[in-house]
Order: C-alpha cells, then structure tokens, then sequence
C-alpha cells in the first residue's frame, strides 16, 4: 500500500522511527510520544473544560467530561492508526477534542444544555460517515477559498471567548468581580510565557510553550491566593470510567442542522490536516481512500464519543506540525501516544487537578490558539489568487456572518428555528461562501 512509504530524515539513514511500520525500542519511541502528549494535552482538555462553564456543570461532570475527552481522542488516535473495516486512514495523527466545534457546541449548550450537544452530535456523525465515503466526488466543492473562510470565521467567532476567559468567565461576572487586576495579570503572564516559549523557545519548550504558559500563570494564582479551589481534587477518585448516557441525549432540530454543517466544515479541515501529514512525513499527496478513512473514523468515534460524554474530535494541527519538522511516523511511537491518553482517561483525580486551572489562565494560552486557526484560514484563503472574485466572496460571506451574529435582533421576526441555526456566524458564512463560490462565474486572472 502505498501508506508505507519509508522516509528519513536527514542524517539518520534508515531509522526505524522513520518507518511507517517501523519498530523502534520503547528507549527511542516514548520520548517521541511524549512531546506528542504534551503538545496536545492542554488544547485536548481545554474545551470540555469551557463547555462545561458555559452549561453550568458541576465540578464532577466537568471532571467527567475531560476524562471522556482523554478517552475518545486516544481511542480516535487508534482508529486512524489502525483501521477497521475502512474506519481510519492508516497515517499516523494525534486525535482530539477540537476548538473549531467551539462556537456551534457553545450556543447549542446555551440555548439547549449539555444533553442536546451529544443529541445533535449522535446524528451528525452519520453525515461525516457519508462525507467520507463519497470525498472523491464532493472534494472539488471544497476549495482553499471556501475552507479558509470557514476556518477565519470559526478563529474570529472564537475570539470572544477568550476574552470572556480573561476577565474571569461567567463565576466572576456573577460574583461581580470579571475584570478584576487579579485576572489580566494571570492571563496576560500567561500570554506573554506563551508567546515568548512559541518564539524564542526551541525543541521540546517551544512545541510546549502552551502547557508551560499555564504552568507559569497556575503557579501565579497560587500565590496570589483564593484563586485556585483543591475541594473537587479530594473528592474525586483515583481510577473510574465515564458513565454511558451520564449526560443524556436530546434532539433539536436546529442543534442538528448546527452540528451536521460543523461536521462537513470539520471533514474539509481533515483533508487539510491529512494531506500535510502524507506530504510531510512520507513526501507524497494523501489517497482518496486515506481521506476518506480519516472522516469516517471521525465519524464513527463521534458517535461513540456521543455516548460516553466525549465531545467531536480532529486532527491536531501542532501535532501534525511535528510529524512534518521531526518525520518520526512509526506507528509504535503513536500507539504509545493513544495509551497515554486512554490511561489518564481512567484517572479523574488527575482530571479534577487539571480543572482547578483558573479561567484568567485558559484565556491566555487559548488566545494563541484561537489566533493560529484565524491565520490558517487566512493562509488557506491565500492558496488562490486574492483577484475580484474571491475578494468578493471571502468578504460578503464574512461580512453575513460576523454581522448578523454581532445584530441577532435582525432575525427576531423569522422562525425559531431559522433564529438558532443562522444566528451562528460560522453556519451563515459558510453557506454563503458555499454558494458564492458555485454561482459567481469562475476568475483565473491573478490578483
């Protein structure tokens, strides 16, 4: 098959690490999985933790929800390594819970609660099944233009969090104290450690500079004290296992609409994700059927994420950014990686631990995050001459979309129905670019 395809990396000669199905000794691969952990570990956990917030969950279920979130995304890394009756791809990748669902899990969870984002993600898991199985016929209506603009309005969309994380979140605007001194002193720490780790950093400190940023702005609330609250840590077991159906499963409509396009926009995302690591880590474009294994698996682990309380997971795109500088693809190195992940999966105190990170500290690090998928759709926007045309469009579909989103009174006399499903930026941009780009004559002049 074409998937093994043996490539080195300069000066290490034929290095079993460097093989697909290469067996390195455990000595030489767990390094290498570790800096895979480390560089997901935080952007894994990170959105349960901000979904939880925002549907009002009690310490426990938030504990719970990250501990699903380890779960699916090591079980989701297995499944894309090793493929089961075409679920999977067969490349290495790093799988988890993804920040573009962020803004259509958010007002899903606000308008419904928690039970109706796993409801509508149960449905919508069958299209990203069927996106996969039919990619090589669909894939031409995905072009850079219309993905990239998908990926700047999930960035620009996500934004407001951030902020909102900054200030305290909801607890402190509740408590009155959102904005306080406290609070923009440990994100923009955070911020700054980040940045400067990202930057400056090299080898492990700079693919961690994340995880070190919140590490440093923890360690900052501490000493301030009164910030960080241990109760939940000391109850919360040392071993246990997410409990089926804790969350519940509830269907609307419009949250299903919501969910099947983030689920299409998340399948475009992957194409991108997958092609970097074929042409990056084994010198060649991605096959259809690699594509198309990659969106089922996501589907397929989706639907089983629904079920245990794992929210939509991806492709990491720092993690595929190590597999193109490193070249270290032996599927050994990330089987390691996906038991890493099911382990903690298993170890809520662990979980609970991570959770006593305040807000003020989630802000900071997510901000840079939030800010690499806006230019990544800038980047992918660039792929196409920037002429007229695709000004146009990329313009109108974001004008539609942030506009309405930042005016929902204009929607006040359509449906509810109509009110929720494009009262969302990225549902409105993305339709609008979707139909621009098949209706506006094509333009191949430069820019």
């Amino acid at each position: 098959m074409a998937s093994t395809t043996k490539t080195s990396a300069p000066g290490t000669g034929a290095g079993e690490l460097f093989k697909l199905e290469g067996k390195p000794s455990f000595g030489e691969a767990f390094p290498q999985a570790m800096q895979h952990v480390l560089a997901m570990l935080v952007g894994n956990i990170t959105p349960p933790m901000l979904i939880a917030g925002t549907c009002g969950l009690s310490a426990a279920d938030q504990t719970m929800l990250m501990q699903s979130a380890m779960i699916i995304g090591g079980l989701t890394t297995l499944v894309q390594l090793y493929p089961v009756f075409g679920f999977g791809m067969g490349l290495p990748s790093v799988m988890g819970v993804a920040f573009a669902y962020m803004p259509i899990l958010t007002t899903i969870g606000m308008e419904y609660g928690i039970s109706a984002i796993f409801g509508s993600q149960l449905v919508a898991a069958f299209a990203s099944i069927f996106i996969g199985m039919f990619i090589g016929r669909i894939r031409r209506f995905f072009p850079p233009i219309v993905c990239g603009t998908v990926v700047l309005a999930i960035g620009l969309s996500l934004y407001s969090t951030a902020i909102n994380y900054f200030g305290g979140g909801s607890a402190a605007q509740a408590a009155g104290t959102f904005g306080s001194g406290q609070f923009w002193i440990l994100a923009l720490v955070t911020l700054a450690t980040t940045l400067a780790c990202s930057l400056f950093g090299k080898g492990y400190i700079k693919v961690s500079g994340m995880l070190i940023g919140i590490g440093v702005g923890y360690v900052i609330a501490l000493v301030m004290g009164g910030i960080v609250d241990f109760s939940a840590v000391a109850e919360a077991a040392i071993v246990s296992a997410p409990i089926p159906l804790h969350f519940g499963l509830e269907f609307h409509p419009d949250a299903i609409l919501m969910m099947i396009l983030m689920y299409i926009v998340q399948a475009v995302q992957t194409i991108g994700d997958v092609s970097s690591t074929a042409m990056g880590g084994f010198g060649r474009d991605a096959s259809d059927t690699e594509l198309g294994g990659a969106i089922k698996g996501q589907g397929i682990c989706g639907m089983i994420g629904a079920l245990i309380g794992g929210l939509p997971t991806d492709p990491f795109s720092q993690n595929v950014g190590l597999i193109c500088t490193t070249k270290v693809v032996a599927k050994r190195v990330f089987l390691i990686v996906g038991a890493i992940m099911l382990i903690a999966g298993f170890c809520p105190k662990l979980m609970s631990l991570m959770a006593t990170i305040p807000q003020p500290v989630l802000g900071g690090a997510t901000i840079t995050v939030f800010a690499a998928i806006t230019l990544s759709g800038i980047q992918l926007i660039s792929e196409q001459p920037l002429n007229y045309r695709n000004r146009m469009i990329v313009g109108i579909s974001l004008a539609l979309g942030v506009g309405i989103a930042g005016a929902p009174a204009i929607l006040q006399f359509a449906p509810e129905l109509v009110q929720n499903v494009f009262g969302s930026s990225l549902v409105v941009a993305f339709i609008a670019v979707f139909l621009l780009n098949l209706v506006v004559p094509e333009d191949n002049t430069e820019e």
